[in-house]
């Protein structure tokens, strides 16, 4: 059966901005009400200078390689040239394969693919192509494949999640975001929260100086919400957003009525969700948003969606990551 014909990606001779931008349908604005923001219909954009990108990802190889490859020195002619495929060998969410390319380019490797981020792939699907120094290709296969799995594996769980809400939610008046958390791998938080995005959802905050989130730890030194909050609306900037984590519904009102932006609904039940988020409505608190964090699973999801809030956190979608099986084999020299 003859193979596709793959797109060739010329090396980059200047520094341009990486991109993760899905152009999918159309580019209508982001809605106010009416569905889970996802990427089937809207622009999501995540960016980093080329050569910050290309250092990272050589820091990874770096780490890896050690003093060198002994195996591939000891039995591979230096100036051998091979092309290898990279292939899935499941279906799911392409992510990262922007970084691989990156990466296989910077070692001086030829890349042809047809495939780009975001997109379905499917088992046995060339992602792709590599051509020069069979030693560098070796090297560099461990490396590229780890994070090309694992964004992809993290996308694809985060598409999932999204297409279930967008699919089943009976809630068609609420705007819902899968958002991810803070509980990325160190030394991966940008790849995770890109992968996040890629796969459809949320990246929340990137680093600490994102926004105020005050958490139990914040409370336990601080005082209570409303001393808390009146603290935090004192000092930060009008810049930054507030948020502020929640175990009651009590104190749910509390911290809308201390002007909150977002308030986090910690280990709720979807029954204590939605009862605390009709409290809040009825008491005239419809501008701030509703998170929801803490066990949530793919069972209960859809209990939450109808739950009349605003953003659903899962700390899964980075810390306990599924990867996406691929592969990548030599097919000739």
């Amino acid at each position: 059966m003859p193979q596709p014909k793959l797109r060739t990606t010329q090396q980059q001779t200047h520094t341009p901005i990486v991109h993760t931008q899905l152009y999918l349908n159309n580019h209508r604005p982001l809605p106010k009400h009416g569905s889970i923001l996802n990427l089937n219909n809207h622009i999501k954009t995540m960016f980093m200078p080329r050569q910050i990108v290309e250092q990272k990802l050589l820091n990874f190889l770096t780490d890896d390689i050690g003093q060198g490859d002994t195996t591939a020195t000891t039995l591979i002619p230096p100036n051998l040239i091979a092309t290898a495929h990279v292939i899935a060998k499941e279906n799911g969410t392409l992510a990262g394969l922007e970084e691989a390319t990156i990466l296989a380019e910077a070692l001086n490797l030829k890349t042809q693919t047809q495939t780009h981020d975001g997109q379905q792939i499917h088992k046995n699907q060339i992602l792709l192509q590599l051509t020069g120094h069979a030693q560098t290709i070796l090297v560099v296969e461990r490396t590229l494949l780890n994070l090309l799995s694992r964004m992809s594996g993290i996308a694809t769980q985060t598409h999932t999640l999204t297409q279930q809400i967008q699919t089943n939610n009976p809630n068609n008046n609420q705007t819902i975001r899968i958002a991810a958390t803070r509980k990325t791998a160190p030394g991966l938080l940008y790849f995770d929260k890109k992968a996040v995005l890629i796969g459809g959802g949320d990246p929340h905050r990137l680093h600490l100086d994102d926004m105020v989130l005050i958490k139990d730890n914040h409370l336990a030194l601080s005082g209570s919400v409303e001393e808390t909050l009146k603290k935090a609306k004192t000092t930060t900037s009008f810049s930054k957003k507030i948020e502020i984590e929640v175990t009651t519904s009590q104190d749910a009102l509390k911290a809308a009525e201390g002007g909150a932006d977002i308030i986090m609904l910690d280990n709720f039940s979807p029954k204590q969700a939605k009862e605390t988020a009709q409290t809040l409505r009825q008491a005239g608190h419809t501008k701030v948003l509703l998170e929801v964090s803490g066990g949530i699973t793919p069972q209960n999801l859809l209990e939450y969606a109808n739950a009349d809030i605003n953003i659903i956190s899962i700390g899964g979608l980075t810390h306990s990551v599924k990867a996406l099986d691929i592969i990548l084999e030599i097919i000739k020299t």
